[in-house]
This record gives structure tokens, C-alpha cells and sequence, in this order.
């Protein structure tokens, strides 16, 4: 029975050609008017044959598994509680399951006490090298990072432009709902609801007396120790105005997804001057 196969192939790629005329004729050409909006009919399931997607006018819809650059899932901005904070702990397991290794993470670290704090301070993937494979997405263990669906990257730039930093990376959690919507529903059902893991686990413990007060101390703390700060910077004539005067910059240090563009450059600043002060002394310290 040889060449039965190859015929068989043959035959289906035949009638696929013809079919794509006699469609043509059956539809009368309404198919590709172009006062008609029939790229449904065209891409749905009663078409037949070959058609010209009449790229970038019009444009294939892509499945809620299409995966392209990741991006970082943020809580809504419109969240009661949290809006706009990250989903990412800066753990990390990311950055070290990536074949390619682009992405780089830096942890925040608390202003007062510098004790490192579970979100990114600067999140930086470089697109150009990324080869959109999902693993950051899939070992994540918060679901905080999501494979996008926006393909169309292209630029003129090939130095910092693909390179993608926080700003770029961070979309709501409302957009990852409208572009996957039933993978959002199989993890939300696996999860145990549309909210954090942080939150849930706040939302168990009924936020205990016990909580409460620790957070109120470590409030009050933070508050005093910024008094004392403010107090030795300012002038001996302006102290008694600026101990007077309500810290303006508590949001900022309680939440910094709410900087401006201005604070989050120095953020950025400052994080990448601690991470080369750390990467010259571990130098040092090989050297010896």
C-alpha cells in the first residue's frame, strides 16, 4: 500500500484549495467587503477554505493560553484596601527557573529599619531576550506573574527600550481577568478565592486583637522615629513648625505604589546603588 498515505495528503490540501473558491461563490464575495464587518464569519467555524487576514487592520484572535511577555499582576487601583499593591514578594524563584536569565529582581528594603520588605523595589525583564516559555508564571507561587498577550513589541530602539521595569510590567489584576477569563476562574477555584493569598490568610486569622496591636506599634514606631528625623534635619528656628506640621510623606513610605514618578526614580536609584555596593564587596571579599 504505498503512496495510499501520500495521496490521502494530497487530497485533503486539494480540497482545501477548491474549497476556498466554492466559498468564495456560495458567499458571493460579501466575505471580503470592505463596508462589511464579517471577520467573524470569516475566522468562525462555518468558513471554509483558505483566507487573508488583512494584517494590521485586521487581526487573528489569540487563545486565552497565547503566551508572550510576562507581566506582573497588581490589585486593582480601585481596591478598597489595597490599591495597586503587588501581588510579588520578590522571592525571586522567577528570576532563577529562567532559561534565558532576564529577568533581575531587587527587594525593597524598610526606610527605618532597613529589614527587607516581601515586594519588588525594581522588577526589570528584557524582552529581547525572553523566549516566552512560562516558567516564571508557572513556579510563581503568589500567581503574581501572568503571561501577556500583547505581541505587537516591535520598536526601532534595540538598547533600553525592551527592557521592560516595574512601571511597564504592572497591570491590574482586572486586566488578566479580561484577557484569560476561564483560566482566572480555574485559579481562582484552586486558590480559594479572587483575592491574595496574603489577604485570605488575613481574612481567616479575622485580623486578631493580637495583629492589631503589633501593627499599631510598629505604626507608632515608625512615626517617631520619622519625628526624630524630620526634627534633626530641619533648622532649630523651623522645628517647632515642622514637629507640628503632619508627616506628608507617610503614604509614600506605608505605600509605595503610590509614589510619583520622581520617588520611584530614586527607589530605583537607590536599590541599584545597594546592589552594586554589595556586588563590589562580595568581590572584595573573593579577592581576599
Amino acid at each position: 500500500m504505498n503512496g495510499v498515505g501520500f495521496a490521502k495528503g494530497m487530497w485533503v490540501t486539494l480540497r482545501h484549495f477548491l474549497e476556498t473558491y466554492v466559498d468564495d461563490v456560495r458567499y458571493g464575495f460579501r466575505k471580503y467587503a470592505p463596508d462589511l464587518d464579517n471577520f467573524e464569519t470569516r475566522q468562525g467555524v462555518d468558513a471554509q477554505g483558505a483566507f487573508t487576514v488583512q494584517y494590521p487592520d485586521e487581526k487573528v484572535a489569540v487563545p486565552e493560553r497565547f503566551r508572550f511577555v510576562p507581566f506582573l499582576v497588581v490589585e486593582n487601583y480601585d481596591h478598597e484596601e489595597r490599591p495597586g499593591k503587588d501581588w510579588c514578594t520578590s522571592c525571586g524563584i522567577c528570576a532563577k527557573v529562567c532559561p534565558p536569565q532576564c529577568i533581575w529582581i531587587v527587594r525593597s528594603n524598610d526606610p527605618e529599619t532597613g529589614r527587607p520588605v516581601p515586594e519588588p523595589e525594581a522588577f526589570f525583564i528584557d524582552i529581547d531576550i525572553c523566549m516566552n516559555c512560562g516558567f516564571c508564571a508557572e513556579f510563581c507561587p503568589f500567581d503574581a506573574i501572568k503571561m501577556d498577550h500583547d505581541y505587537e513589541l516591535a520598536s526601532y530602539d534595540r538598547t533600553t527600550n525592551h527592557i521592560f521595569d516595574k512601571d511597564k510590567l504592572s497591570k491590574e489584576f482586572r486586566y488578566w481577568n479580561t484577557i484569560a477569563p476561564t483560566r482566572a476562574v480555574e485559579e481562582a477555584e484552586a486558590r480559594g478565592g479572587w483575592e491574595h493569598k496574603d489577604v485570605q490568610k488575613e481574612a481567616r486569622r479575622g485580623g486578631s486583637t493580637r495583629d492589631k496591636k503589633a501593627d499599631a506599634a510598629r505604626a507608632e514606631k515608625r512615626e517617631a522615629v520619622r519625628a526624630r528625623k524630620e526634627a534633626a534635619a530641619a533648622p532649630k528656628a523651623e522645628a517647632p513648625a515642622a514637629e507640628a506640621a503632619p508627616a506628608k510623606e507617610e503614604p509614600a513610605a506605608e505605600a509605595p505604589w503610590n509614589d510619583d514618578e520622581e520617588q520611584k526614580r530614586k527607589r530605583r536609584e537607590a536599590a541599584l546603588r545597594r546592589k552594586a555596593a554589595r556586588a563590589a564587596k562580595r568581590a572584595e571579599d573573593g579577592d581576599s
